[in-house]
């Protein structure tokens, strides 16, 4: 077993260590059943009045408890993707179709030589089947726990898997059970009516080998999860269930028949009560934290509607003297550039423009926080048809230059289509603005597919202008960090980092490639919506 666990996986049975409280209640389970098996040992070939009944009550509570067991453990490894605990509820899944077949053989409780074409020997046979089989998914299991416990297969393939090991288990139980009644007359006899052979102890002793085998492989195999230390207690009470009921007894319905099963029934009934009381702690901590994010929740946007009040009060109470600085400014050269010599009348033009920047870096600011207050309303967007919206934004910013648009197809993306418009405006936007020296001007917006994208498609943005060193690339998102002279290029610094930030938002990255004097192209993902 791995010797690091993610946090949110050490909730998980077969992932969990086994504490010191749990080692000291398995151990007390185990020398229980040590003594009652004592106590029994010497009484095993008693004979009891024979109740037929017996039978298929324990067979339908074995089969019941199993089931559960199965389906539980069928689905942590939907979670874990583990190879062991599919194999581990193959094998529980096995013990239930084989207690079905060994119910319907036994002679005397559906017809006096049992269902199936059954004869003298089927019952035992499949008996041994069962107690033999078990182990040996148990075997596998222990194998297969220290291999990568996760893998980064889709939820779908671990259905085809869990179909594949019911369909295989079944395919196995129907095998072996054709065999014990078709062929039976070939296999060595290990019932005399409803006594045991003499020959027949030394078959059946080979099934209670095989669970000491398990045993063994379990017990080497550290270091132990609380499943795997369950997995040990139902191996031990398996061991004394073959020891009464095969091995130390004499045949049908005597003490150690009876006494022998309900070790059985016990044996299934271990990990299914740990499994349980561990979906019960889940549902718990489940509820604990859906209530932790709802009140979480509720704190945020109480926390937002007091961050929104509060940007828009200091947006006012920042922009009211700008638009005083602006105004007069304005005054003053409208009225008295007259009387201004030329250095008066520049420094009257860097005090509008400055005033201006300031007012563009206010509103940028305030875009970039409510990037991360407001949530995502994603749908399907026709990408080409937002794109082109945008451009026809844009054209009125182009002063009268010529600039051709090349629009690929697009097709349908997920998103949030104001914010995923807010991204094509800035990144069309600086396309723009870094292409005004070049003829023609060119600006071009595509998509392609990568196998190592999954679902996700590569969007682009590309023009022919002024470009950029990949030297300083890390600084391109990076708040007011610009790569070239504001005097040459207006900007705030503030438009890249809302696209980087949108676009993470949507689950995807973004980043650039370009060469100086070469133009520029900037690649988002977004998932398809196709």
């Amino acid at each position: 077993m791995p010797s690091e666990l993610t946090d949110e996986h050490r909730v998980f049975l077969s992932t969990l260590p086994a504490g010191p409280r749990q080692r000291r209640l398995a151990l007390a389970v185990v020398l229980v059943s040590v003594a009652i098996f004592f106590a029994a040992a010497p009484f095993a070939q008693l004979q009891l009045a024979a109740v037929p009944a017996f039978v298929p009550i324990i067979a339908a509570t074995l089969v019941i408890n199993d089931l559960i067991t199965t389906v539980l453990l069928f689905g942590q490894f939907g979670f874990l993707r583990s190879r062991a605990l599919l194999v581990l509820a193959s094998g529980y899944l096995f013990t239930a179709f084989m207690t079905v077949a060994h119910a319907l053989t036994f002679p005397g409780v559906f017809s006096p030589t049992g269902l199936l074409g059954a004869g003298q020997q089927s019952t035992a046979w499949l008996y041994i089947f069962w107690h033999g089989g078990f182990p040996l998914f148990v075997v596998a299991y222990a194998l297969l726990k220290d291999e990568g416990r996760e893998t980064s297969s889709p939820p779908g393939r671990a259905g085809v898997a869990i179909l594949a090991g019911v369909a295989a288990v079944l395919v196995a139980v129907c095998g072996l059970t054709l065999f014990a009644t078709a062929w039976q007359d070939a296999l060595p006899a290990v019932m005399q009516g409803n006594r045991i052979a003499p020959q027949g102890h030394i078959v059946l002793s080979g099934a209670w080998v095989l669970s000491l085998v398990a045993l063994a492989f379990l017990w080497r195999k550290r270091p132990h999860s609380v499943l795997d230390l369950w997995l040990t207690v139902v191996m031990c009470a398996w061991i004394f269930d073959i020891a009464l009921s095969a091995v130390l007894n004499a045949g049908r319905f005597d003490l150690g028949f009876y006494a022998g099963r309900i070790y059985g029934l016990l044996a299934a009934s271990f990990v299914l009560i740990v499994l349980l009381l561990e979906n019960n702690v889940l549902y718990a901590q489940l509820v604990k934290a859906h209530e932790s994010e709802r009140r979480k929740t509720a704190e945020l946007l109480a926390v937002n509607k007091e961050l929104d009040a509060f940007s828009h009060s200091v947006a006012h109470d920042l922009r009211a003297p700008l638009r005083a600085v602006d105004g007069y400014a304005g005054i003053l050269e409208d009225d008295y550039a007259g009387r201004l010599d030329a250095e008066g009348r520049r420094l009257l033009g860097v005090v509008r423009t400055s005033s201006q920047l300031m007012g563009r870096l206010i509103d940028a600011l305030l875009d970039f926080a409510r990037l991360g207050r407001q949530p995502l309303r994603t749908q399907p967007v026709e990408l080409e048809e937002l794109v082109n919206q945008t451009i026809d934004d844009l054209r009125a910013g182009c002063r009268g230059r010529s600039i051709e648009f090349a629009v690929g197809k697009l097709g349908t993306a997920v998103g949030d289509p104001a914010l995923l418009k807010q991204v094509l405006a800035n990144l069309l936007g600086n396309a723009i603005k870094f292409t005004r020296d070049k003829n023609p001007a060119l600006v071009e917006v595509g998509c392609r597919r990568e196998a190592e994208t999954g679902d996700a498609n590569i969007y682009y943005v590309k023009d022919n202008g002024a470009g950029f060193d990949m030297r300083y690339s890390d600084k391109l998102f990076g708040m007011f960090e610009r790569l070239h002279r504001t005097e040459e290029y207006e900007g705030t610094g503030v438009g890249l980092s809302i696209v980087q930030r949108v676009i993470n938002r949507h689950g995807g990255r973004v980043w650039a490639d370009s060469r100086p004097g070469e133009g520029a192209t900037f690649y988002f993902t977004l998932q398809s919506g196709s």
